[in-house]
């Protein structure tokens, strides 16, 4: 008898089914990043562990918060739980109704060069083959910048998206790449200078392979290419130093 009056008795709480939706809008994003191979977009190869993390964080959270959903009192939604609650899903919502992209062309302008990275200048040592980081690095650090001067002329592989500067020649353009330290928040840019490209009309965000030979000049770093093909845009957009 005193078990049916308990649940005769007992009432949803509307503030633990809000949070249990919000929670649970969160988990449902991190599957969706996981499973649909999206999480590269936003998080470094470093911290990408957080997102299968947080799904079933958020998934657990989610579920056992709706399972105490019952109460013997009453909890209602009051406006600044509702606030609040709203503004956590901000987020949620951006991510699964902005289309998948990665930075690109537009936001270059925007974002500082390696050196605004956290990685420091004894971090990494221009030593071995030569890639889009050690690029960063040699543009941020003078140490970085030696190293990499000592070895002009050596062949270079890079695969960037295309930007333009307004007086550049046909035959010349910036190869560009983001470098995520964490998240799409702390990107910082690498880019070259690249000459003597073949005929072709590139257009600004088109994904180029660029091989050719390297010159530091002053600050700057120049290839002079051999050879320049489209490529899709790579699974992993952005590095990681």
């Amino acid at each position: 008898m005193s078990a049916i009056t308990a649940n005769v008795g007992a009432r949803v709480s509307t503030s633990r089914v809000a949070t249990g939706c919000v929670l649970g809008a969160w988990a449902t994003m991190f599957w969706v990043l996981w499973l649909t191979d999206r999480t590269y977009l936003y998080l470094s190869t470093r911290t990408a562990w957080l997102v299968p993390m947080g799904a079933v964080i958020m998934s657990v959270a989610a579920i056992g918060r709706l399972a105490t959903a019952r109460t013997t009192h009453e909890e209602r939604l009051d406006p600044r739980q509702s606030w609040m609650l709203g503004i956590i899903a901000v987020p949620v919502v951006l991510v699964l109704a902005l289309p998948p992209t990665s930075l690109g062309a537009y936001s270059v302008g925007k974002r500082a060069t390696f050196g605004g990275s956290a990685i420091g200048a004894t971090a990494r040592d221009v030593t071995g083959p030569l890639d889009f980081v050690d690029i960063g690095a040699a543009q941020s650090f003078p140490a970085a910048m030696q190293q990499l001067e000592a070895r002009a002329g050596e062949p270079i592989a890079l695969e960037g998206f295309v930007t333009h500067q307004a007086s550049a020649p046909p035959d010349e353009i910036v190869l560009t790449r983001y470098i995520v330290t964490c998240c799409v928040a702390d990107a910082t840019i690498a880019q070259v200078r690249v000459v003597g490209l073949p005929p072709g009309d590139y257009q600004d965000d088109e994904w180029l392979r660029v091989t050719g030979a390297v010159y530091p000049v002053g600050r700057e770093v120049l290839v002079a290419a051999d050879a320049a093909e489209p490529i899709p845009v790579p699974e992993q957009p952005y590095l990681t130093p």
